[in-house]
């Protein structure tokens, strides 16, 4: 079984080499010591959310204390190719159950949209406790799927930021009315790819074509019509098998 993955600030893990040690305080030592059960001796991940990773050995464990000894840097590099995945709000959940998905499949950074159909509204104090659930989900598949490096969750975009947000980026939009499939496009080798999902009622033909004008492409990814939940993670994990899982 993969060893857990405990956190600790950006940063505190620079320059620390094998043999070197590294204390988890307040809720992470509480985690490992009271529920994890964390015995000296037992491996653990520890990472900063930025890429810097490292595998090591309880040396010593109590409630609001663990230290552990570095055995190995097992460091997560940025890759080349960036995924972000735009995702429109939806209703029952589906949103961030597409977030938890996009997370462990290697996702690098999370945009919540709200689309013209999007029958989710978050409005004034709702978009701020909605970013805290989305972030509370990003945790949880993080450590679950042990990734040192984290994917950065974007501020609530409407259409109007969506198209800015294509400057600069290759972008496509999953819909079911696309003619080219998701797998056979031309992907660059660096940069940052955007895929964009719209909510349970589909994308408004008014956004297509404001994010074509902007330089997107419709795609699709089969002959099925995948839920909200789904569509996101799928065609993150068509682009990964193409290079980025290799």
């Amino acid at each position: 079984m993969t060893a857990p993955l405990f956190l600790v600030d950006p940063g505190a893990l620079d320059g620390l080499c094998p043999d070197d040690v590294v204390d988890l305080t307040g809720p992470e030592a509480h985690h490992a010591a009271t529920v994890v059960r964390l015995a000296v001796g037992e491996e653990v991940l520890v990472a900063d959310r930025e890429g810097s990773r490292v595998l090591t050995t309880a040396h010593a464990v109590s409630g609001d204390l663990v230290r552990l000894r570095i055995g190995a840097r097992v460091d997560e590099p940025a890759p080349a190719l960036r995924l972000t995945l735009v995702q429109a709000l939806a209703k029952d959940g589906r949103d961030e159950d597409a977030v938890e998905a996009a997370t462990e499949l290697g996702v690098d950074a999370i945009v919540p949209w709200q689309a013209d159909r999007s029958i989710v509204r978050w409005k004034g104090p709702k978009a701020d406790k909605g970013l805290q659930k989305w972030a509370k989900v990003i945790e949880r598949a993080a450590k679950q799927s042990r990734r040192g490096r984290w994917p950065a969750l974007g501020e609530l975009v409407a259409t109007a930021g969506l198209v800015e947000a294509c400057a600069g980026t290759t972008p496509f939009v999953l819909h079911e009315d696309a003619t080219i499939p998701l797998a056979t496009v031309d992907l660059p080798t660096d940069g940052e790819v955007l895929l964009v999902v719209g909510p349970e009622g589909g994308i408004s033909p008014q956004e297509v074509e404001r994010l074509v004008a902007a330089g997107a492409t419709p795609v699709r990814l089969g002959s099925q019509v995948l839920r909200a939940s789904t569509a996101g993670p799928a065609a993150i994990a068509v682009i990964s098998a193409r290079g980025r899982w290799r």
